[in-house]
């Protein structure tokens, strides 16, 4: 269920901006592509702004974006916000020391990493991603911030696809959603 009441006028230019392309990655798969929302600066900033208002009094300290699409939303709220970005990256992209959870996804298996050190123990975490759909990134990112000791206050994505039911595995953490999607 959408965080926001679809009263809120920017809500709609989000969703409306926000093309389905089905098949994609797979047969099957009804892909949300927030490119192009990145095109109507209205809407992304509407966006953007959104996750900035609902964060900024709540005492982040961090800001852990998922690769990659968390990579355009995490910058700006941490920014906004005046806590640090933390990227959550696939496997072998940064150098140095890291930590890694594996996960499953609608599609397939996957890996995130963190940096080691990049998170102190006692923070508190907002997790961004662009879209909840199983939920297994998400649960990957938590737990990768949990194991270094950070308070995991909310997870935040721009599109929930409901009927995946990746909000059921998130342990009860709250999440935070712009729009939702029904699979078609």
């Amino acid at each position: 269920m959408s965080s926001h009441t679809d009263q809120d006028p920017r809500l709609h230019a989000i969703k409306t901006n926000i093309r389905v392309v089905p098949n994609f990655p797979k047969p099957g798969i009804m892909f949300q592509d927030i490119t192009t929302l990145l095109l109507d600066p209205k809407a992304f900033k509407d966006t953007i702004d959104l996750f900035v208002e609902r964060y900024k009094a709540k005492n982040i300290s961090v800001v852990a974006g998922i690769e990659a699409r968390g990579f355009i939303f995490g910058p700006p709220i941490a920014l906004a916000i005046g806590a640090k970005f933390v990227p959550l990256r696939k496997p072998k992209k940064l150098p140095g020391k890291v930590i890694s959870q594996e996960y499953t996804l609608e599609y397939g298996r996957d890996c995130l990493e963190m940096h080691v050190g990049a998170v102190e123990p006692g923070e508190r975490a907002l997790v961004v991603d662009d879209l909840i759909a199983t939920g297994g990134t998400l649960c990957a990112a938590m737990d990768l911030l949990e194991r270094v000791g950070a308070e995991v206050v909310e997870c935040a994505c721009v599109i929930e696809l409901p009927e995946l039911k990746g909000r059921d595995r998130l342990n009860g953490k709250p999440l935070y959603v712009l729009v939702e999607y029904l699979e078609m």
